[in-house]
């Protein structure tokens, strides 16, 4: 495993109009690149690192599915988030200052854009597997359209062709509850975690369901009238983002969310998904109420050269990060061509 950090020197130009000064792109590869090599690019999601042996360690890592004695795997951390990459966190050449509030809108194209200068950095000119889940599948399915040519193989895993209303609700009342906390608004490194605590909270209701709720936080005392199990679950949650994130990037990555459209100056999504090339796995989840199973199936109907599969559980969205077995076996049946 390496870790490196990828610095564009030159002016990094938003879809919003605005711009960075600079750019830096953290990314871990693992395995060696050559020009035989087998390629996987892992599109990591929204408060993951660049490390997928962390947080997918039953799909990566040695003796796994992608396996760096078979393939060379290489995950690039997003802008916006604080673990290498370019943040609000980060100096801001321009004036000297961390950005914090001031940091701009980045949108998925433009995530994908600075993805794609670092594998022309690296000269890879062909991905064999393009993998993503949830905001790496917004990367995932805008990458197969804006560099076609360079993807071969997509697998597409609880995401969509666009930001839902749900979706975008369920940010914007998680940034409500950063910007009702005053400590934000005082840009410093642990302004806001308050506010990120309760975001938290809220995020986990859509990356569950209630059927998963209601069975792992039943009480068994029916004479109980405070201190729930699911009280303590939600705030045990909320604590453990705030102790790795900040709430800026927590805001400004969510706002990214609501950017994904692959429609947007293109055309209807039913044309720009027809004009994939690539070989694609689509996956959804049975439980899933944060980008709903319909979701993924249209995808895979809209698309020339995709199969749709399942995970049945009730692990809600979460379900790609819990039912690795499952997940495994679909991703390896696609690879064998099954």
């Amino acid at each position: 495993m390496a870790y490196s950090v990828f610095e564009y020197e030159d002016v990094f130009h938003l879809e919003s109009g605005e711009s960075f000064p600079d750019l830096k792109i953290a990314y871990h590869t693992f395995g060696n690149l050559s020009s035989d090599s087998k390629i996987v690019w892992v599109c990591h999601n929204l408060t993951a690192n660049s490390d997928p042996t962390d947080w997918w360690s039953g799909i990566f890592g040695e003796g796994k599915l992608f396996n760096p004695d078979e393939y060379f795997i290489i995950c690039a951390n997003i802008i916006g988030s604080p673990y290498g990459s370019t943040s609000p966190l980060s100096i801001n050449t321009f004036n000297n200052c961390k950005w914090f509030r001031d940091f701009p809108l980045v949108s998925i194209r433009d995530m994908v854009r600075a993805h794609i200068l670092l594998a022309d950095y690296l000269s890879i000119n062909n991905i064999d597997y393009l993998i993503g889940a949830s905001i790496g599948g917004f990367q995932a399915i805008e990458w197969s359209i804006m560099d076609a040519d360079r993807i071969k193989n997509l697998i597409l895993i609880a995401s969509s062709v666009s930001a839902s209303p749900w979706l975008i609700a369920s940010n914007t009342s998680q940034r409500l509850s950063i910007e009702s906390d005053s400590s934000f608004y005082e840009d410093i490194e642990t302004g806001g975690l308050i506010g990120l605590k309760a975001a938290r909270s809220i995020a986990l209701l859509t990356y569950r369901c209630s059927s998963k709720y209601n069975s792992s936080q039943l009480e068994s005392d029916d004479s109980k009238l405070s201190d729930f199990k699911a009280d303590s679950y939600q705030r045990y949650q909320g604590d453990k983002l705030v102790k790795r994130f900040n709430a800026y990037s927590y805001y400004c990555l969510t706002k990214t969310l609501d950017t994904h459209n692959i429609s947007r100056n293109r055309n209807s999504f039913e044309r720009v998904l027809s004009d994939i090339n690539a070989n694609s796995l689509i996956v959804g989840i049975s439980s899933d109420i944060l980008f709903p199973i319909e979701e993924q199936l249209f995808i895979a109907e809209k698309m020339n050269n995709a199969v749709y599969r399942q995970i049945n559980t009730d692990s809600g969205h979460d379900g790609f990060l819990i039912e690795v077995d499952c997940l495994r076996k679909i991703i390896k049946d696609f690879i064998d061509g099954k």
